[in-house]
């Protein structure tokens, strides 16, 4: 699999050239499949921006406004009703994921109920575009201070990327550097801080930070 790891989704030209790189082909004749789960898991969520980007609407849809060549909605936590064989062709046949922010670790959860966690290894091809959360849940760990979701054990992630994210630099009030070097201190391993203009790309265990914007290597 070939990861575009967003803080904001989108922004800026350079993230989305580096998406069609990723992709081999035009946006135009590429299928995705967006996947809003995380939303639910966070309480600063809800059905408005869950719905904003589904639909493509500003400020969540930057994803999903694209002019794909067909798009579709994913929920994962409908997935164990329905079984695999319905959806694991879905994902199969889709260039692209497009992963919404939320709550790690309610989305960390659900990929692994749902079998997408497993499937994930047998895409080479296939590109996983997360913004915040959806970046998140797959690096090995978040940190305590971005877990909300009350039934979460832990920050332990995925782990298919071998560094950790702090997302939305300078974005909100408590996402300062300072913060990000202190979040720094109780991860081990690797650790970004970035903006919403900038993103991390992973192509075969090598890594590539594109920005228009700031971002910092906090522990390599």
């Amino acid at each position: 699999m070939k990861f575009l790891l967003t803080s904001g989704g989108l922004t800026n030209a350079s993230i989305l050239d580096e998406l069609v790189k990723l992709i081999g082909k035009p946006i135009a004749q590429s299928s995705a499949l967006c996947i809003p789960t995380a939303q639910w898991g966070n309480p600063q969520c809800g059905p408005e921006s869950t719905r904003g980007f589904v639909c493509g609407l500003p400020p969540w849809g930057s994803m999903t406004s694209l002019e794909w060549k067909s798009l579709g909605l994913l929920e994962l936590s409908a997935l164990p009703t329905i079984g695999e064989s319905r959806w694991l062709p879905w994902v199969r046949e889709a260039d692209v994921l497009l992963v919404d922010g939320g709550d790690a670790t309610y989305l960390c959860h659900w990929m692994r109920q749902s079998g997408l966690a497993d499937l994930l290894p047998s895409l080479p091809d296939t590109v996983w575009v997360g913004v915040s959360a959806g970046s998140m849940v797959m690096t090995p760990r978040i940190g305590v201070d971005f877990v909300q979701w009350s039934s979460a054990k832990d920050d332990t992630m995925l782990g298919l990327v071998n560094f950790s994210i702090f997302p939305h630099l300078d974005v909100f009030p408590t996402n300062t550097l300072a913060e990000a070097q202190r979040w720094a201190t109780e991860i081990d391993g690797p650790a970004y801080a970035m903006d919403d203009q900038t993103a991390i790309s992973v192509v075969d265990g090598v890594v590539k930070v594109v920005s228009e914007g700031q971002w910092v290597q906090l522990r390599s």
